[in-house]
């Protein structure tokens, strides 16, 4: 069984519609590329409580999950804080970060043709972003070098932090699924298959989708509308799950289907 997926968005700006989400459709994105899918979302304001206690959710039971938000070193950047909070643990400065972290310092004082120097005050602040919980591990940032990091509870949950920035938690993200979790892919493996149903009523259809998921090893879903521009009043009926088993219990629905009279639209498979 493939762990379930869950993404925690951080920040006022967002709940606030000051800034529009862009994580969770392009989240939805990387792991469909990869045949799989989100099972949950959590939008948390900057308040320490109620991140702690969301990553203290998230590390209490087994589970992948990331965070974009909130592990920058102003004032308003709560999440490294809350994550060692939820953790029990001590906050440390993580030897590579702060190597990565100087790194990119070096970097910019070049840019601008200056000495490095590691004491003067804005410099001795940025070593802030490499104080993580103990045990994290590194993420890599390849736009500016500084890192993300991750996490496991004792519950088993895999919590992995990055960014609020897309331009930097995307390809972190990406990292993350096609290094450590690159063995649960399953492009091709994994599929939905699905037909449109004109004019029906979901309860009249309940105890079909009832009895293909007690005879397949899928999930059955429906997807109702009322005022489709090209069907109308249908639903979007289907299945999903291993290529195999679709196969087999999209044969069932549409047999099942024919049975009730059902006038069927275009079927649509996507995997």
């Amino acid at each position: 069984m493939t762990p379930a997926i869950g993404l925690i968005i951080i920040g006022d700006e967002i709940l606030s519609g000051k800034r529009s989400d862009k994580h969770m459709p392009k989240v939805i994105e990387l792991l469909a590329a990869r045949g799989l899918s989100l099972a949950w979302v959590r939008f948390v304001a900057d308040d320490r409580d109620s991140i702690t206690a969301n990553l203290r959710d998230a590390f209490a039971q087994p589970g992948i999950v990331f965070s974009c938000g909130g592990i920058g070193a102003t004032p308003d950047d709560h999440t490294r804080q809350c994550a060692a909070a939820a953790l029990g643990v001590e906050l440390a400065l993580h030897p590579e970060a702060k190597l990565l972290i100087e790194s990119r310092m070096r970097d910019i004082a070049a840019e601008q043709g200056q000495a490095f120097d590691p004491q003067r005050a804005d410099n001795v602040h940025r070593y802030n972003m490499g104080v993580f919980p103990a045990g994290s591990t590194i993420i890599h940032n390849p736009y500016n070098k500084i890192p993300g990091f991750s996490c496991t509870g004792l519950g088993g949950g895999q919590v992995h932090f990055v960014p609020g920035f897309p331009v930097m938690a995307w390809p972190m993200i990406e990292w993350v699924l096609d290094h450590p979790y690159l063995h649960l892919h399953r492009q091709g493996v994994w599929q939905e298959r699905s037909v449109i149903v004109m004019g029906a009523m979901e309860a009249a259809l309940t105890p079909l989708m009832e009895q293909i998921e007690r005879d397949h090893p899928v999930k059955v879903f429906s997807l109702p509308s009322v005022d489709h521009p090209e069907f109308g009043r249908h639903i979007e009926l289907g299945v999903k799950g291993g290529a195999g088993p679709v196969a087999d219990a999209f044969a069932h629905l549409l047999t099942g289907l024919h049975q009730h009279g059902a006038q069927l639209g275009p079927e649509m498979v996507r995997s």
